[in-house]
């Protein structure tokens, strides 16, 4: 049996929803890369009593390792490392070694030189901060709060006690998994091979279809762990498997090739974002949004180095600018409305012709919640496509959700349009 790990990830305002958690996901992602399986993830407040029941209960499933994230700062509801060493009884003691990094970051921060005494409250602070279970590790900090290993006992789990800022976390994540409590409590992880098949315009139960047959047509295919996932309007299907299953993978991926090989389009992990720039192949790009506002030329100006090929783009949200900035006929928004494959046309026509780019995309349509026209239900949207040297092309889709969903769908929709005609060209 692999290592087995589990996450809690700890803050009252992660728990009521004022921010979203990236630690859980962030963490469990690192350790599966490690090989280690986690069995739980689970968010508490900033409430020592909740804490204390979630490590008992991870310690009661088996766990191998235990990761915390937050509560590692100097006021009084950072209460972390003091309740992980009253689970794992341990005495808190003083680490002077980690207390003079803190103190150095601090004085750094603050411009205060050595020679000139702290106020009281940083020297208590950074007193606190500086406190370790006996026997751990301390890992020293990205920011203020350094990390703590704790090594496993007879009876107990090893627990990685990490900050609850990402960019700390992730900053300390290469030294933590290093230290001696961590290798030995990973040591007996089992590295299995990850695969990801990415498609769109598949739906999972095309996907049950095709892999309850496959039950019977690729022997042994239990030995493949297979898990789905629609994001944004596609299907991941993540295979995980030891080394010796790579054949009977090989055949589940031949068999999804030949059932749904026009909906795969990438069977490297390869993201749409990915392809699309691959097959740009050195020509240059635009937008046009209207009801998308700008997320699809956001989603190109994500990647490092964009500005190779991703020139610029207009949000003409309002039709003056579609008209005015565009140059779309007003007569052709007077008489078929701004929702429509014409419209979109010349929204993309205009785009590569203002911006001067080979290629110009655009998007048009009704997010909601209100809007809707006859024939035009709350959902749709009209795209524009202009490759220089071809016909413009057009298409129009419904996409269901709220305005955020319709937002985002719209979006992958647009970079998909645009691969595809890449690709047939």
């Amino acid at each position: 049996m692999s290592t087995r790990a589990g996450i809690v990830v700890t803050g009252t305002e992660v728990l009521s929803g004022w921010i979203t958690d990236r630690n859980g996901p962030w963490v469990s992602a690192r350790l599966a890369d490690l090989g280690v399986d986690v069995v739980h993830l689970t968010v508490c407040g900033d409430r020592p009593a909740d804490l204390l029941a979630q490590l008992r209960f991870l310690a009661s499933e088996g766990v191998d390792l235990i990761v915390t994230t937050g509560g590692l700062g100097p006021t009084a509801d950072d209460l972390t490392v003091a309740t992980v060493a009253e689970f794992l009884d341990r005495p808190l003691e003083q680490d002077p070694a980690m207390r003079q990094t803190i103190e150095t970051v601090i004085r750094t921060w603050r411009q205060v030189p050595d020679g000139i005494a702290l106020p009281s409250s940083l020297e208590a602070a950074i007193d606190k901060q500086a406190l370790v279970p006996l026997g751990a590790q301390a890992i020293p900090p990205s920011g203020t709060a350094p990390g703590v290993a704790v090594p496993s006992s007879d009876t107990l789990p090893a627990v990685l006690v990490l900050p609850g800022p990402p960019h700390e976390l992730q900053a300390m994540w290469p030294v933590a998994v290093r230290t001696a409590p961590i290798v030995d409590a990973i040591a007996g992880r089992v590295l299995h091979e990850q695969k990801t098949i990415r498609a769109y315009g598949l739906s999972e139960p095309d996907l049950a279809v095709t892999l309850l047959d496959a039950e019977s047509e690729v022997p042994d295919l239990a030995d493949v762990e297979v898990t789905t996932c629609m994001r944004g309007g596609e299907l991941e299907i993540v295979s995980r498997f030891d080394g010796h299953a790579a054949n009977i993978y090989n055949r589940l991926q031949d068999l999804l090739l030949a059932r749904h090989g026009e909906r795969i389009f990438s069977t490297d992990a390869s993201t749409i974002d990915d392809v699309l720039v691959g097959r740009l192949n050195g020509r240059t790009i635009a937008t046009a949004e209207s009801c998308t506002g700008g997320l699809v030329a956001a989603r190109f100006t994500d990647r490092a180095g964009s500005s190779a090929y991703m020139l610029g783009g207009v949000v003409s949200y309002s039709n003056d600018v579609k008209t005015g900035v565009l140059g779309v006929p007003a007569e052709l928004i007077d008489r078929l409305g701004a929702v429509s494959e014409p419209v979109a046309a010349a929204m993309a026509d205009g785009a590569r012709e203002v911006i001067g780019s080979d290629i110009a995309v655009s998007t048009t349509g009704i997010a909601g919640p209100g809007g809707e026209r006859p024939g035009k239900p709350v959902g749709t949207v009209c795209f524009g496509l202009s490759i220089a040297g071809r016909e413009t092309i057009t298409v129009t889709r419904q996409f269901p959700g709220d305005r955020d969903s319709v937002r985002r769908l719209a979006t992958t929709a647009a970079l998909h349009m645009i691969a595809r005609a890449l690709e047939d060209g």
